[in-house]
C-alpha cells in the first residue's frame, strides 16, 4: 500500500508539473500502470472486490430463499419469514448444514436489492434545478440551432 503522501506527489508530478507517466514512474520506483491508477483518482480507491465472494454451503440454496422471500410479499408483514425461520426452514426440509450468520447476511442482502428506491426532489430555498441544451429552429426562414436556458 502507497501512503498517501506518495499519492499526491506522483499526481503533482504528472498533473501539474507536465511529467510523463513513465518518467514519474522510473524516478518513484513503481510501475507506470500504478502511476496511470493513481492519476485516474482523486483519493487511494482502497480495496475493491471484483465480485462478491461465494459461500460454498449458501449456494445451493439461494433459490430456495430468493423464492421464499418472494412468496412473502404476498403475505401480510407479521407473517413473513425472519432470517431464523428461514434457517430453521432450510435445515428440515432441504438438510441445509451452514451457519445463522450466512443466512442472515444473505436475507439482508436480499431485502436491500429488493427495496424500492426513492430519491425525493426537494429545492431547498436559495437553490434551484437548471437546464441547458440547444433546439434547431427556423428563425428569419434560415434553420438555426438556438441555445436553451430552461428555469
Amino acid at each position: 500500500m502507497y501512503t498517501v503522501e506518495l499519492y499526491v506527489k506522483i499526481r503533482r508530478a504528472v498533473m501539474v508539473e507536465g511529467r510523463s507517466e513513465r518518467e514519474v514512474a522510473r524516478y518513484f520506483g513503481i510501475h507506470r500502470k500504478t502511476v496511470k491508477k493513481m492519476c485516474q483518482y482523486a483519493a487511494p480507491p482502497g480495496y475493491r472486490r471484483k465480485r462478491e465472494p461465494i459461500s460454498p454451503k449458501l449456494a445451493p440454496f439461494t433459490g430456495i430463499i430468493d423464492a421464499i422471500l418472494e412468496a412473502d410479499k404476498q403475505v401480510h408483514v407479521k407473517q413473513r419469514h425472519t432470517a431464523i425461520r428461514i434457517l430453521e426452514r432450510l435445515r428440515e426440509e432441504h438438510g441445509f448444514t451452514g451457519g445463522y450468520t450466512i443466512v442472515r447476511n444473505y436475507v439482508n442482502k436480499a431485502a436491500i436489492r429488493q427495496k424500492e428506491m426513492f430519491m425525493p426532489l426537494v429545492h431547498l430555498p436559495g437553490h434551484a434545478q437548471v437546464d441547458f441544451g440547444e433546439a434547431d429552429g427556423y428563425i428569419g426562414g434560415k434553420l438555426a440551432s438556438i441555445p436553451l436556458f430552461l428555469p
